[in-house]
Formats: C-alpha cells, structure tokens, sequence
C-alpha cells in the first residue's frame, strides 16, 4: 500500500469516526472506544515506551488499529453502512 492510500483511508476512517460519534443511534460502548483510541493516540504514556528501537512504534501500529476495529464493529450494521456512504459521496 503507498503512502498516499494510507493517508486518503486515515482520512476517511477519522471522518467516519466522527460521524458516527455524532449519530445518536451509535451506541455508548462504541462512543467510549472511540475516546479510548483518541486518548491512546494523543498520549505521551504507551505501554511500549517509543525509544524501544521498532518495538515502540509497533505498539501504536498495532493498537490503534485494533481499538478502531473494536469501535467501528461495535456499531449497528445500518448505521455504519449509512455513515460510510456519507464519507464515500463526498
């Protein structure tokens, strides 16, 4: 994947995050999840310190994704599919 596709998904999946965290019928549980993973980014603690050559990024590449997953599947199929629209018309 080039970088460019990395970055045009990364922008798709934050506007989808925060689509859904705005939909009212998004349940609580997922809300929560998706402040867990803003706050695990934006943190200066992990739980892998990065100045661990490789292993410390690897962390961030690893549980970032996995908490959107958690997130994003958490979500009513219908709402998703109806957020994910939204994003994919603009």
């Amino acid at each position: 994947m080039k970088l460019k596709e990395i970055k045009d998904n990364a922008k798709k999946y934050l506007e989808l995050c925060k689509l859904l965290y705005t939909d009212s019928r998004t349940p609580k549980i997922t809300k929560i999840f998706l402040w867990i993973t803003i706050g695990y980014a934006l943190s200066p603690i992990d739980l892998i310190p990065d100045f661990i050559p490789v292993i410390g990024y690897l962390d961030d590449m690893v549980i970032l994704p996995v908490l959107l997953y958690i997130a994003i599947k958490s979500v009513p199929k219908e709402v998703y599919i109806e957020n994910y629209v939204k994003i994919l018309k603009k």
